[in-house]
């Protein structure tokens, strides 16, 4: 391509409404232009790097054996009431009615879609196993649409579906899931890592996410220091505290006037927090909700919801419910005789011995608690991980850094075969659901994190595999017809290769299209200019400060030679 043909405006200027390295460099380099709050286009240049990456997927997903299939993104509430998600996925859903007042969604994922066309094609297990995928644009009324194409409204995903007779079977399609998106990223040059997550609203049971480290993620991830274990914090559990075991003291009713903070009630009664135990007051679809942790941790109230299990609408409960469950003001609220529909218990709290909790009456606590003797509740994970914990898995500790999902993964199970009725004969003749699995990776979302962990203070690096184009040429001065004819008899030749190559024809400084090519981020840069006379010409990496005299002769084989490492 000739860069005097190109639609391609470059900008000098950081854009005033752009945040992160990826959104400032893709406005710069003329990928995309903003056309709305999280919504954009995207110009030939951006364009073209998003189909590397989709063909990238599709090879891995049909070496995989998956099939690719497009549905619409046009989505009628009925399915989605048949899921019982219409009301769960919440205000992110668009939503619209057709002439005839008919409800309608744009499709935010398509779970509901895939198994009504799988109930509608599958009926024996003889067609099963099958993985069928897409790439189609998601849509999302994000709150908050941020860092460009990282959160935003409208954005390109890789979706699949598996479909298998049993959870054995299950467990092979999400492997292979989880090995093509290993390749997909190594492909892409992503550094990332697989990190266990919550299901959230797609359901099921199982899943991980492709977490990218990032200043910019929105996510916090945990990783051990020694061990492959990564967790999304929704998710991460750690290795409980082990403490020396105590005989029980006598349980005892103390006043505490004026302590109702933790940090109080331990200056009051000259004890660390680590020996007293919080109860938190939630309201979850009307019903209350009470969680005991540690007096020094955090609830993790994804961790609790998952625990209830379809809840709608949850939140802090308001002073006067817990005034009415606890007959006591805010602030001395415990466990022992209070009344509720759910007692939740971290099971850090089985570790701890004659601890203090609220008595349920004004100005007083117990002290000497002791977990099963005064009070039981579900046990379970219900806290936030905190860097220094130790690793569930090999004990050593834990940190905790923000990271960006580029993908993730689910095993589903019959959450959405079973409410839809999507069966199969099984081979003893009994009509069984399908065992489903989810599978999806943000497209856009890739693009933006690539970037992120390759630029440079002039621009974009794009790895070879993924850049618009391989290769630019530049003739330093337009005028001299040598240095064109020589520019163009390369570009000539390097197209008859099959390699993407640009020719920087513009009437332009040799500097602006040095920049240019630094900017946008092309890997390869052969510049014509005064060595010609030697039989030279400049050969450039991007991102490296070494410049090579290649003999004119030999270019074609230099290029070559940089296509065959990757």
């Amino acid at each position: 391509m000739k860069m005097s043909n190109m639609l391609l405006n470059t900008m000098k200027e950081v854009p005033a409404e752009t945040e992160t390295p990826s959104h400032i460099l893709m406005i710069r380099a003329g990928l995309m232009r903003r056309l709305a709050s999280g919504i954009y286009n995207y110009m030939p240049l951006g364009l073209k790097v998003l189909k590397k990456i989709e063909n990238i997927i599709r090879e891995e997903m049909n070496d995989a054996g998956a099939q690719e299939f497009l549905a619409s993104a046009l989505l009628p509430s009925e399915l989605w009431k048949e899921s019982g998600r219409w009301q769960v996925f919440g205000p992110e859903m668009f939503k619209l009615k057709d002439r005839n007042e008919r409800e309608f969604c744009l499709g935010p994922t398509h779970e509901e879609v895939i198994t009504d066309i799988v109930r509608n094609e599958i009926r024996s297990y003889k067609q099963l196993p099958l993985i069928l995928y897409q790439i189609q644009t998601k849509y999302r009324d994000e709150r908050r649409p941020r860092y460009g194409v990282i959160r935003s409204r409208e954005f390109i995903m890789k979706d699949a579906y598996s479909f298998d007779r049993s959870n054995e079977g299950l467990d092979i399609s999400y492997n292979k899931m989880y090995e093509a998106y290993t390749k997909i990223f190594q492909r892409c040059f992503i550094d990332c890592k697989p990190a266990e997550a919550d299901s959230g609203a797609m359901g099921g049971h199982g899943s991980a996410e492709f977490m990218v480290k990032s200043e910019i993620g929105e996510d916090q991830v945990v990783f051990c220091s020694k061990c492959t274990y990564a967790a999304n914090i929704e998710k991460a559990s750690i290795m409980a505290d082990r403490n020396p075991k105590e005989d029980k003291m006598e349980l005892l009713k103390i006043k505490t006037p004026n302590a109702r903070t933790i940090k109080e009630v331990g200056a009051f009664l000259n004890v660390t927090s680590e020996k007293i135990a919080k109860t938190l007051i939630y309201i979850a679809d009307g019903k209350t909700v009470v969680v005991v942790i540690r007096g020094d941790r955090e609830v993790n109230e994804t961790k609790i919801v998952n625990a209830i299990g379809g809840v709608l609408k949850f939140e802090m409960a308001p002073v006067e419910i817990v005034r009415d469950i606890t007959c006591a003001e805010v602030g001395f609220a415990g466990p022992i005789g209070i009344k509720c529909e759910f007692i939740l218990v971290d099971n850090e709290i089985l570790e701890m011995f004659n601890f203090i909790v609220g008595a349920n009456d004004t100005g007083y606590h117990y002290k000497n608690v002791n977990y099963g003797r005064d009070f039981t509740g579900s046990v379970g994970d219900f806290r936030n991980v905190e860097k220094g914990d130790k690793c569930p898995k090999c004990g050593e500790d834990l940190t905790i850094a923000k990271g960006i999902e580029v993908g993730h993964i689910f095993k589903l199970g019959t959450k959405y075969s079973e409410s839809m009725g999507a069966f199969f004969v099984d081979e003893d003749g009994g009509s069984k659901p399908l065992i489903m699995g989810c599978y999806g990776i943000g497209v856009n979302r890739t693009m933006a994190s690539i970037i992120e962990q390759h630029h440079d203070e002039n621009g974009i690096i794009w790895p070879l595999s993924i850049a618009p184009y391989g290769v630019v040429i530049i003739a330093a001065v337009i005028k001299n017809d040598e240095q064109v004819k020589l520019a163009e008899d390369i570009y000539t030749k390097l197209i008859s290769m099959g390699i993407e190559v640009l020719l920087d024809d513009r009437n332009e400084r040799t500097g602006i299209k040095f920049k240019d090519a630094d900017l946008i981020g092309i890997p390869i840069r052969i510049t014509i200019g005064k060595k010609m006379a030697e039989g030279k010409v400049e050969f450039k990496i991007r991102g490296s400060v070494e410049v090579e005299d290649v003999d004119i002769n030999l270019i074609v084989d230099r290029v070559e030679k940089e296509y065959t490492r990757i």
